[in-house]
């Protein structure tokens, strides 16, 4: 893999350090597929870079989906390059809350539906095609919805299509890099890529 004498070592003090630590989106001018995670774990608090754990598939899974010709090194953040060329390929990248923490279930409900309404004045603002939501039981809680399914969703966000796929971190121990990237094709294909 590139990249992989890049990979930095964090301690466990380090990485707590970054505790509600923000990650500024990712978007540019002309985003057709807005990818929004949870929220950011510590290891893309510190490196500044979305879904930048070492163990998470979501990276392989895009190239694999053909969305990007290579596979991006993410575990010491984004270069200036890796930036450009996710921005230029159309790509956005937030979350549905803003402070890193080590899991997920660290987040209360509150936070996720609050989250989802600021996510709705951020896909007005940018507008793009798709908006796919990583992660199911996020989006139920955030969008009020307990029985969706993955998948198109039946109503737009701001004229947007939106999508529920699932969540590539490593502890979704369900999913491959086989299976994400069928997912990961889907939306982009709905996105025009």
């Amino acid at each position: 893999m590139r990249g992989a004498a890049r990979r930095p070592r964090f301690s466990r003090a380090e990485l707590e350090s970054y505790r509600d630590a923000t990650v500024p989106d990712l978007v540019g001018p002309r985003v057709r597929l807005l990818f929004v995670g949870i929220n950011p774990g510590l290891w893309t608090a510190a490196t500044q870079t979305h879904f930048a754990h070492p163990t998470n598939r979501f990276y392989p899974a895009l190239q694999r989906a053909g969305i990007t010709a290579h596979e991006i090194c993410r575990e010491a953040g984004f270069t200036p390059e890796d930036r450009r060329y996710l921005i230029e390929r159309g790509l956005g990248f937030t979350n549905l809350v803003d402070r890193a923490t080590a899991r997920a279930a660290e987040l209360s409900a509150t936070e996720l539906r609050s989250g989802a309404a600021v996510l709705a004045e951020k896909v007005r603002s940018w507008g793009p095609r798709v908006v796919a939501v990583v992660g199911i039981t996020a989006y139920r809680t955030a969008f009020g919805r307990p029985r969706a399914r993955s998948g198109c969703q039946p109503e737009l966000l701001e004229g947007a299509a939106l999508w529920v796929v699932p969540n590539p971190s490593g502890l979704n121990a369900h999913e491959t890099v086989d299976s994400l990237a069928e997912w990961y094709g889907k939306v982009a294909q709905t996105a025009g890529m």
